[in-house]
């Protein structure tokens, strides 16, 4: 026996061993700053969702939607998948067990001398343990913790853009509710543009042209209305569908309030992003489990051993089997000889993934900067955006009201008139989704920082 645990125990040192390449996080020369941005150590995506939109009504609508959005059931019910599948791996580190009883008789005749019954009866437990000498099990424990921890950004990835995703069609359908109210308070002035051409008409002092344009205008204003409509109601059941609920009203704010932008906003180090933003760290994920998976096939290479033992009871006889112990012990070494290269060609095709994976991480940081940037230049240009339409909104507004003023005077014709309200009526739509931009360029904002997710 003291040879045996000599033997277990040798093969307990030699299994630290571990041969392969370990996973080193890739390099990436990213810029110190973004463009026009300081250093700064904190950044805007560490605050909560919650406090990021201070309306109550999206807040109850984004709470709702990651508490009942079908995906997001299917994201969190993977990442219990992938947690048991990774215990699965890990149970591979220790020895498995099987116990069995039996009762069997074999009938012999050797040399054809007579046929005798060879009855046996036995209770053992077979343990078959297979160690790691090189790291082979540890490598798959390793990539099955890469995975697993992929699929739990997966599923942070997955809030953040839900979030974000109800947060913009929010502002877009208040954004509409805005716009139909735009149209109806201008079907309200055309529909006295009309009674006022009709009178002037009636009473000669204009010919008939004048009064069936204003009929045209009121009738193209009037069917903005159902089109506006249809998309309020579209627009209604896309938020709807991403909660994980059936057709109802979706509560809203009803005023239309300006809203103020800081002059800068933290950002933080691009470097920041390796570590706050789920698709990237997905791609790490990935790229860690390619590694490991490098490692496995490499590992393939050399020889398996695996210690096997019986303990237990064997007898002829029923009545003295308990009286009857028996005790194996052995090893058994499994190493390629010739297979035609194809464990070689095996780890060559593993390291080409590995190196895909390199360059799919490459990407997803790159493409993670430039969301930033790109929103970066959103955020720095709406706010210019929207003063010069706040200000072509006003100058319509008094262009509008001196061209009715004249008109009435009887110094302009009505098509004067009617230039002057398209203008009006087209800069209060260009202000209105210059608003809605306003609020959804803070969004994209604080979702190309990896902001959303807890």
């Amino acid at each position: 026996m003291r040879k045996y645990i000599i033997v277990i125990i040798s093969f307990l040192f030699l299994s630290s061993c571990k041969l392969g390449r370990e996973y080193t996080r890739k390099s990436i020369d990213m810029p110190d700053a973004f463009v026009s941005y300081t250093n700064d150590s904190t950044c805007w995506a560490d605050l909560k969702w919650w406090d990021v939109y201070s309306d109550t009504n999206l807040r109850n609508l984004i709470d709702y939607t990651l508490e009942n959005n079908k995906d997001m059931k299917i994201a969190v019910a993977k990442v219990k998948e992938m947690a048991v599948r990774k215990k699965i791996n890990y149970a591979d580190y220790f020895p498995r067990i099987d116990a069995k009883a039996y009762a069997q008789n074999e009938r012999l005749n050797y040399g054809g001398e007579g046929a005798a019954d060879d009855i046996e009866f036995g209770v053992k437990a077979n343990i078959t343990w297979e160690l790691d000498l090189w790291g082979n099990i540890r490598w798959a424990n390793e990539a099955a913790v890469a995975e697993y921890l992929s699929t739990v950004d997966g599923q942070r990835a997955l809030m953040m853009s839900l979030v974000s995703e109800v947060a913009e069609n929010y502002f877009e359908l208040m954004a509409l509710d805005n716009e139909l109210l735009i149209v109806r308070q201008t079907l309200k002035a055309r529909e006295e543009g009309v009674r006022l051409a009709k009178i002037r008409f009636e009473g000669g002092l204009t010919n008939e042209t004048s009064y069936q344009q204003a009929k045209l205008e009121y009738a193209k204003t009037a069917t903005m209305i159902p089109d506006l409509e249809k998309k309020i109601a579209i627009k209604e059941n896309e938020i709807l569908a991403l909660s994980g609920s059936f057709p109802q009203r979706v509560e809203r704010t009803n005023t239309h309030k300006n809203v103020v932008l800081p002059d800068t906003i933290p950002v933080g180090l691009p470097s920041d992003l390796l570590e706050r933003r789920p698709d990237v760290r997905i791609a790490e994920q990935k790229l860690i489990a390619a590694n490991a998976k490098v490692g496995i096939a490499y590992t393939n290479m050399f020889p398996k051993v695996a210690l096997t033992s019986d303990l237990g009871f064997e007898t002829d006889e029923f009545a003295s089997l308990l009286s009857s112990p028996m005790f194996f012990i052995g090893s058994n070494l499994l190493s390629p000889v010739f297979n035609m290269g194809k464990n070689k060609a095996k780890h060559k095709a593993q390291l080409a993934v590995y190196e895909q994976e390199c360059y799919r991480y490459e990407k997803v940081v790159i493409d993670a900067f430039y969301d930033v940037m790109n929103a970066l230049v959103e955020f720095d240009k709406i706010k210019l955006i929207y003063e010069t339409r706040l200000l072509l909104e006003q100058s319509a507004k008094v262009t509008m009201d001196l061209a009715q003023l004249q008109y009435i005077n009887g110094v302009i014709g009505y098509l004067d008139v009617l230039d002057a309200q398209r203008n009006y009526f087209d800069a209060q739509m260009s202000l209105s989704n210059a608003y809605r931009d306003k609020q959804i360029t803070m969004v994209k904002l604080y979702k190309a920082l990896g902001g959303g997710w807890e």
